[in-house]
């Protein structure tokens, strides 16, 4: 349990990293770096296994990323951060808020004292 044993010919990313989330704590032999090294070949050398693969070249030479982004360059680049204006008004229920119904339908006032009068009389009558 939690021990997972894959050879390197089959390695799957999905093994290594479930989720997409890396972290796993990976045992590496020697006999394994040297398979890798046949089956994706190196940067200096082709691979022996695969025909016309080559490994991917490092898109980024500097991968000090939170530099990159506080450099003059970038920060001169992207654009300023919205301020925060005013926001939206929460709408209330006029069912439930006498004073927005009110506002809404001034009636409502005069039907609601009608409906109230109403059931105390038929309180009363019983």
């Amino acid at each position: 349990p939690g021990v997972n044993l894959i050879p390197v010919s089959r390695l799957n990313i999905l093994r290594l990293a479930p989720g997409g989330h890396v972290g796993r704590f990976c045992i590496w032999t020697k006999s394994a770096f040297e398979k890798l090294d046949q089956l994706y070949g190196t940067w200096t050398e082709a691979s022996t296994m695969k025909k016309n693969f080559n490994l991917p070249q490092q898109i980024m030479s500097n991968s000090d990323l939170g530099r990159l982004l506080k450099s003059d360059e970038i920060q001169s680049a992207i654009r300023q951060p919205k301020k925060q204006g005013s926001h939206s008004v929460l709408k209330k229920n006029p069912l439930k808020n006498h004073a927005i119904m009110t506002r809404l339908n001034p009636y409502s006032d005069v039907t609601r004292r009608n409906a109230i009068l109403q059931s105390r009389l038929g309180a009363y009558k019983r």
